[in-house]
């Protein structure tokens, strides 16, 4: 490219952005364990350099987030300062090693705006795709072998991936010119953001694993180490902090001036604990989503020297004793108030939610599986240990429901008072809906959304049932019979797009008592049973844990044939997921995310072993000896050969 060509590159917002590996986070530094690196200065450069310094370059490269972006990202005004924080030779000494990070800025490349986005040069509008499939109909009826439908579809399929990574790495967002998240939306239908525009730790999840399987692990590895020096921030609300170990629900990247220096600003993350979300609610979830991309990081990219700094060690301790504090409750599983984790909205979901129960136990593995085996550690290898019996026990003995346990439930006895009572929590028969008596297959079962005292909730959950297949806290049978149930109601779990977040939607007078007549959560809507596709990621790799990903392979078939063309909806509405939400962002990153996942674990299941934790034999032994022992017995004694305390 000329001088004159690449000028006009960089003036019309076309030039990348360079960015380098944080140095506060070098795995070489020990000093640097316990920083807080969480305000980067910047002082501002001549803009006349920077037009000199991009006008005699034709090839810019920068390790990080990787792969081209087709030069279709507009200049960031930030990007023209220098970070003080940054060392000198990751700005200039760009590399291109393996191809990734490689940028391309070629004015022979016409950029198509589409809906005020701007796209890369490989994705076709749908108006082109209907005309191509018009012309491939065309040459088959006139006697052509099939081959141009087959290529059409080649290519529609192909365009809605490439759409999906432009639009993915428009979302990233930098902190000191390093990636460092995804935001939760951008869309540019919407002025009003909301929180759409921070960085959400559970709306990452998908995002960090799509960047993963794409072999572009910086971005991860800012977001771990980052999110971590949020963990010990300062977080009340009413003057009260929540327990020490909690994770932000989401943070966002600031740029404020600098005290006394009009030239200078700073970057600063600024997290939310929950003190300025909707309905003001701590997130659980966000701690154990963190232990598993941790885990998945290492797993995926060989680089075992993340999980194993002092700090990062210690932050899993801390998620860890928070978690596994001792507290009024009788049961293993996490007491936790309405709206802590996906659904985060009163949806009725307050006291032991499968979901949270779900992402608890694999977290636990995971954690158990990255723990420094040190004397320090003892005590809390020893409590986890126990909480895992005891959480797999409960949940495969008391949230499994099929058509045989429903069965047993309609002819409970109440008010039953022994160790050996069959109706332990003391459910009343007349408790099962009429719904569920119809919905009930044959062939396959399901773990209940919530347990408590005379309450079970029957609905079906699924993102809570989908992680328990993939963190084996559901045993084989009873993952293959979740499977099994999908596929007995897809009509009413996927129908016109997948993937349903629970079943059935609250209505009427019970809508109005649980949600408080939530205007967004009107039924079949939002969270109130509607469809979400970021669920696609976790169905797929549930699916390939139990070797049927021919389940995921139709839903995703199915998401394809609009969802590029609704232009990635966080969430449909309607029995059937006819209708974009009523209040659906659209070009949602975590919907994006979510089908980029979905097929490149397709392409090659064997990568979803970076999330899947399978049983441990060690659990499986103390399980039977759970199921098989009585209660009376074993009060107060302790068998010192037994490797779990029960």
């Amino acid at each position: 490219m000329g001088t004159s060509e690449a000028v006009l590159q960089v003036l019309s917002g076309a030039a990348p952005r360079l960015f380098s590996g944080d140095p506060f986070f070098s795995a070489s530094d020990s000093r640097c364990a316990f920083k807080l690196p969480l305000k980067c200065s910047r002082r501002r450069a001549s803009s006349y350099l920077q037009f000199l310094q991009y006008s005699s370059v034709q090839q810019f490269g920068a390790r990080g987030i990787g792969s081209s972006f087709s030069g279709s990202r507009k200049v960031d005004p930030s990007w023209l300062h220098s970070c003080k924080c940054q060392k000198a030779e990751s700005v200039s000494g760009v590399t291109t090693e393996d191809g990734n990070g490689a940028w391309f800025v070629d004015n022979a490349k016409k950029l198509n705006p589409i809906d005020s986005m701007v796209n890369g040069p490989n994705v076709l509008e749908f108006q082109d795709l209907q005309q191509l499939k018009q012309e491939k109909e065309v040459f088959t009826s006139s006697g052509g072998n099939g081959a141009p439908r087959d290529t059409f579809h080649n290519l529609n399929i192909d365009s809605i991936e490439d759409e999906a990574w432009e639009l993915l790495r428009e979302s990233v967002t930098y902190y000191c010119g390093s990636p460092i998240g995804t935001i939760a939306a951008k869309d540019p239908t919407s002025s009003n953001v909301l929180n759409y525009d921070q960085v959400f730790i559970r709306d990452f999840i998908p995002s960090g694993i799509a960047f993963l399987l794409k072999g572009e692990y910086d971005i991860v590895r800012n977001f771990i180490l980052h999110t971590l020096q949020l963990q010990s921030w300062e977080k009340t609300m009413d003057c009260h902090s929540p327990g020490q170990g909690l994770m932000p629900a989401s943070f966002k990247v600031r740029t404020v001036p600098l005290d006394g220096d009009d030239s200078a600003t700073e970057e600063v993350l600024d997290p939310d604990f929950g003190e300025a979300a909707i309905g003001r609610v701590a997130p659980v979830d966000s701690g154990l989503w963190w232990i598993i991309l941790l885990r998945a990081y290492g797993k995926c990219s060989g680089d075992l020297s993340v999980q194993e700094r002092v700090d990062v060690q210690t932050g899993i301790k801390m998620i860890l004793r928070l978690c596994l504090a001792d507290g009024f409750d009788m049961f293993p599983t996490l007491l936790v108030t309405d709206g802590p984790c996906m659904i985060d909205r009163r949806m009725g979901i307050h006291g032991h939610p499968l979901e949270i129960q779900a992402l608890f136990y694999s977290a636990l593995l995971c954690a158990r599986e990255m723990l420094a085996p040190e004397d320090a550690s003892a005590d809390l290898l020893r409590a986890l240990n126990n909480r895992l019996v005891a959480l797999s026990f409960h949940i495969r003995e008391y949230y499994w429901i099929d058509l045989k346990k429903l069965n047993e439930i309609y002819r409970y006895k109440t008010e039953e008072y022994s160790y050996d009572a069959v109706n332990k929590f003391n459910i009343y028969p007349d408790q099962i809906p009429p719904w569920l008596v119809e919905w009930m297959p044959n062939k396959g079962g399901y773990l209940i959304g919530n347990l408590q005292p005379a309450h079970m909730d029957f609905r079906f959950f699924s993102l809570g049932n989908l992680w328990s297949v993939v963190s084996s806290i559901a045993t084989v049978d009873q993952s293959h019979a979740i499977l099994d149930l999908i596929e007995a109601k897809w009509t009413d779990l996927v129908a016109d797009m997948p993937f349903k977040i629970c079943y059935p939607a609250l209505e009427g007078q019970e809508w109005q008592i649980i949600t408080g007549s939530d205007p967004k959560n009107t039924p079949w809507s939002y969270h109130n049973a509607g469809s979400w596709p970021t669920l696609l990621w976790q169905l797929t790799v549930a699916c390939i844990k139990m070797n049927r990903p021919e389940i995921a392979a139709r839903a995703v078939e199915i998401a394809e044939k609009r969802i590029s063309r609704d232009k990635w909806p966080e969430y449909y509405d309607t029995k059937r997921a006819r209708f974009i939400g009523k209040q659906s962002r659209l070009f949602q990153t975590w919907s994006i995310a979510g089908y980029l996942v979905a097929k490149l674990l397709l392409a090659d299941p064997s990568k979803a072993k970076i999330l899947i934790t399978e049983e441990d034999s060690e659990l499986v032994n103390a399980f039977s000896c759970m199921i098989s022992a009585n209660p009376r017995r074993k009060r107060g004694r302790k068998d010192s050969k037994q490797t779990y305390i029960v």
